[in-house]
């Protein structure tokens, strides 16, 4: 966690306890246990988010290649229109 070890993390707990006091310390631990609980639950509403944003943009690709295979396969001789990036032909 964090890379903090043991004795670190004693040593911390004991400076809190000493300069907060036993009577503040577990309303300190409560308070910061529940603005944990929010973060985390805000970060997976977000993940949730991104995720079905994900499965819409997956969802239209398929549907869009699909129309497309649809229309090659009905049209299959038709000559393909020119691009923008064709050269335009040269006039003389």
């Amino acid at each position: 966690m964090f890379g903090i070890g043991m004795p670190e993390l004693l040593l911390i707990l004991g400076l809190a306890l000493v300069v907060l006091g036993p009577k503040k310390l577990p309303e300190l631990a409560k308070a910061l246990g529940k603005g944990m609980a929010e973060f985390r639950r805000a970060t997976d509403e977000l993940k949730d988010e991104f995720r079905q944003m994900e499965r819409e943009v997956e969802e239209s690709t398929a549907e869009a290649s699909a129309k497309e295979d649809r229309a090659l396969d009905e049209n299959p001789a038709e000559p393909a229109a020119p691009s923008d990036t064709d050269p335009a032909p040269e006039k003389k």
